[in-house]
């Protein structure tokens, strides 16, 4: 007993003071991507061309770049002759429509709380299962560490669960391959109505690195409603828990 206190002195306090206290994140976190499109040459398309999931477009107005799509890796910000796109620190990235994850011109619209009635059978306590859908096990890590005494995602009244029939609702990561399809399918029908899904990833969201593969099925909104996307490769906790907290209206 004495070495446990002792232990527990040296250790002090381990979890994170996220939300109320802004997140301690590493510099070399690759967050939201900010667009200059001052600075984007007429008919240069090096960055779109670059990009390994043509998250990238280009119009008159300049590039838009799905997050849903995105890797974010540094490959169109290194090919950028101007610095026209550069990653940031930001690790609020979550939306609740999947064109809100297209960056452009317009402002970035972060995921908006559920509605009223809504927010009053899960706000207090939402239990999740978890379904990899064929993901790289990336995502599902870093899903699997909110569970730890750093993240303590208890404290929020949100658990996971084992079995779809005890679930609020799935948050699935991965492309949804062929052979995962018709599992998703049953466990989305496991779970009581009303019910939640969260799309973890740009697997999850897309289909990824994937994306246009025939075993696979370009993410989960191709076979369920999804009602909270968060996009990554992988996707920091930090930017899953604040995702989850802003759909339970736990953040403005």
């Amino acid at each position: 007993m004495l070495r446990t206190l002792l232990a527990r002195a040296q250790q002090k306090h381990r979890t994170v003071g996220f939300p109320k206290l802004p997140p301690v994140l590493p510099d070399r976190l690759r967050g939201r991507p900010a667009i200059d499109a001052a600075k984007c040459p007429a008919g240069c398309r090096i960055c779109a061309d670059t990009c390994p999931t043509d998250a990238i477009t280009l119009d008159g107005k300049g590039p838009r770049l799905d997050l849903g799509c995105c890797l974010f890796c540094p490959e169109c910000e290194r090919a950028c002759p101007e610095g026209a796109i550069r990653f940031t620190t930001e690790h609020r990235l979550a939306a609740s429509r999947r064109e809100d994850l297209v960056l452009g011109e317009k402002e970035f619209q972060l995921a908006r709380a559920l509605d009223e009635k809504t927010r009053r059978i899960f706000g207090r306590s939402l239990k999740l299962r978890q379904v990899s859908a064929g993901g790289c096990n990336g995502c599902e890590s870093d899903v699997n560490v909110l569970n730890t005494v750093v993240f303590d995602l208890g404290r929020f009244g949100v658990q996971f669960v084992a079995s779809p029939r005890h679930a609020d609702g799935l948050l699935i990561t991965g492309p949804v391959t062929q052979n995962m399809e018709l599992a998703l399918r049953k466990t989305y029908e496991a779970v009581p109505s009303a019910k939640l899904v969260i799309a973890v990833g740009a697997c999850a969201i897309s289909g990824g690195p994937y994306v246009g593969h025939p075993e696979q099925r370009n993410g989960a909104d191709r076979n369920l409603p999804v009602d909270l996307y968060i996009p990554g490769c992988p996707p920091h906790p930090i930017t899953i828990l604040d995702g989850l907290l802003r759909l339970l209206g736990r953040i403005e």
